[in-house]
Parts: structure tokens; C-alpha cells; sequence
């Protein structure tokens, strides 16, 4: 029974597992097919675009127009095969992958191709030659041809195979889902009655009537609280609490402290605020990168992450092995 179930696994294991692809070399058939589409398509690009004319240009010597209708696709083709030939070297140009770049280089090529033929057939209906050889006609069936095999590849079934079983990856940081965007809170004006709060009211000592020396009776008159001038904010007898007895030196100076109101001394708290880290959970696997967006490391739901700086919308953290980067997405963070 137990070389039964051994075997049961092993198939249900070799079931789930891809297929192996089969191709020429190390590239595949959509890789094959769409390089020998490049080929011809370059070979003819260098015979004349326009009808019947000896000295017609091709599109290398027409203009600039080359760069799109067949410089882009050549490109494209290149990091195709540099793709399989160095898997480590060039992964992406700008946000888009390698077939994501081929994709639009020969869907745009194939426009413009098709534009040339439009514009020979709008000459035709208004009575002039047909300028478009049959360079133009090779060219766009042969862009069309790349669109196919870029495009609907995915579509189809002896290409689909291509983009099967690939590892997954982190998308680049422009091919993300974009952030909501909140609207911009007013900005909050304090209201008078509140600036004439905050201004200051001066103060007077009590009248204790005692006939002591002035050093004990400066002692006794901060031992007993300042009291306001206005009788009705003043405190009760019960809300006074009389601090530990003091020199009378230190006395004076603390008295002569509230009774001069314009004193610029500044208490300990008006410093500047500082930062302070914390531990953080995120509710699921998010990635840590780096000043440019590229993933540094990854944090989860399974372990608690120090972050070493709030930023706001930002996170600053840091790897238990040392390494610095930014969470940017801080929403349902749990603070330890």
C-alpha cells in the first residue's frame, strides 16, 4: 500500500508540473519564427518603396521614418535572442518586458507600413499613380506577420506554450496598479476668540498678610501658588499643592521668574520632534525597495519589521541583516 500511494503521488506531481518545451537550441518556435520574419522583413527593407522609379529611395534613405517602421522591430528582435543567450542581462526596457517592447515595435511598424498603402490608394481614387511598390506590400504582411506572433501568440495554441510556466516576478514599479488619490484637506484658519485665549494673563502674588522676612515670605508666597487677578478662574484651597520646601535664593529667583512675564525661556518640549522607530506587521507580503523602486527584501504577515523612520506615506526599514529600503504602501500596517 505504501508503494501504491508513493506512486500515486509521483504521478499527481508529474500531472501538475508543466510540459516540457522543445525548440531549436536554446530558443523556441515563436522565437525561431519571429526572427526569420525580422530576417526577410530587413533584407527587403533596403529595395525601393515607391512604384515603377529607378531611382526611388528605400526606407534606409527616405527620412527618419526607418527608426519606427523597421529599426524598433530589429531592436526588439535583438533582445529576444540576447534574452536566451544572457538570461541575466537586459530584462526590460523602461516598465515593459522584452515582449512586452516587441509587441508595440511591431504593431507600430505594421501602422505605418499600412499608412504608405493608404496613401498610394487615395492617390488612385483622385486620378495619380499608385506610388507604393511592392516592397510596402512584402513589409506590411510581414509586420502583420510579427503583431501575430507577439501579440496573439498567447492566443495561439503551438505559440501559447512560450509564455507558459513562467516564474513570477516583481512588476516594475510604473507597471503597478496606481495609488488612490485623496483630495487635499483645506487648510484649518484658528479662530480669534482662540488666538485671545492664548495670550497671556498676568499674575499676582497672594496677600498673606504675614510680616515674616522677605526671603520666607517670598518662600511662603511660591509655596502657596500664584494666584490670578481674576477671582473667578482662581483654584480652590484643595487644588493647591505646595512643592517641597527651597532655599530661599532659589526661591526668590523662581518667584521673580512669574512675575516677570516677558522672560524668553523656553520649556524642554518646544525642541524639535524627533524620530523614533517602531515595529510594524503588514497584513501581507509586500516588497522593500531601494531609492529607484527596485525590491530589496520582503516583509510579511509572519514577521514583525523594524521601521527605523515614519515619513508619512513612507516607511523607512530595516533588515534584521542590515539593509535599508522604503515600504511604500502603508496601508493596514499594525504598529507593535
Amino acid at each position: 500500500m505504501t508503494d501504491e500511494k508513493q506512486d500515486a503521488s509521483i504521478d499527481e506531481a508529474v500531472a501538475t508540473e508543466e510540459p516540457p518545451q522543445y525548440g531549436v537550441g536554446p530558443f523556441s518556435i515563436r522565437e525561431v519564427a519571429l526572427a526569420g520574419t525580422w530576417i526577410v522583413a530587413f533584407v527587403v527593407s533596403f529595395f525601393p518603396i515607391y512604384g515603377p522609379f529607378e531611382s526611388a529611395p528605400s526606407v534606409w534613405t527616405g527620412g527618419i521614418d526607418w527608426i519606427l517602421m523597421i529599426g524598433v522591430p530589429t531592436i526588439a528582435v535583438f533582445l529576444i535572442v540576447l534574452r536566451r543567450l544572457s538570461p541575466q542581462g537586459i530584462r526590460r526596457v523602461g516598465s515593459l518586458g522584452i515582449d512586452q517592447f516587441a509587441s508595440v515595435a511591431f504593431s507600430v511598424a505594421s501602422v505605418l507600413w499600412l499608412s504608405l498603402l493608404w496613401n498610394s490608394f487615395v492617390r488612385l481614387s483622385v486620378g495619380q499613380i499608385f506610388l507604393a511598390s511592392w516592397v510596402v506590400w512584402v513589409e506590411f504582411f510581414l509586420m502583420l506577420a510579427g503583431v501575430v506572433l507577439t501579440v496573439a501568440a498567447p492566443f495561439i495554441g503551438p505559440f501559447a506554450q512560450d509564455f507558459q510556466g513562467r516564474p513570477e516576478v516583481p512588476a516594475h514599479r510604473s507597471a503597478r496598479p496606481v495609488r488612490p488619490v485623496s483630495p487635499r484637506p483645506a487648510p484649518v484658519r484658528p479662530e480669534p476668540a482662540a488666538e485671545a485665549e492664548a495670550e497671556y494673563t498676568p499674575y499676582a502674588p497672594a496677600d498673606t498678610g504675614s510680616t515674616a522676612t522677605p526671603e520666607a515670605a517670598a518662600n511662603d508666597d511660591f509655596a502657596t501658588t500664584v494666584i490670578p487677578i481674576d477671582e473667578q478662574d482662581a483654584p480652590t484651597v484643595e487644588e493647591q499643592v505646595a512643592p517641597a520646601p527651597i532655599e530661599p535664593a532659589q526661591a526668590r529667583e523662581s518667584f521673580e521668574h512669574v512675575e516677570n512675564p516677558t522672560s524668553t525661556v523656553e520649556p524642554a518640549a518646544a525642541t524639535a520632534p524627533q524620530h523614533q522607530a517602531f515595529w510594524a506587521l503588514v497584513p501581507e507580503e509586500r516588497d522593500i525597495v531601494d531609492e529607484i523602486g527596485i525590491p530589496v527584501f520582503r516583509i510579511g504577515p509572519s514577521a514583525w519589521a523594524l521601521v527605523i523612520e515614519d515619513r508619512g506615506e513612507v516607511f523607512v526599514v530595516r533588515h534584521e541583516d542590515g539593509r535599508i529600503g522604503y515600504l511604500h504602501d502603508v496601508s493596514g500596517v499594525t504598529r507593535g
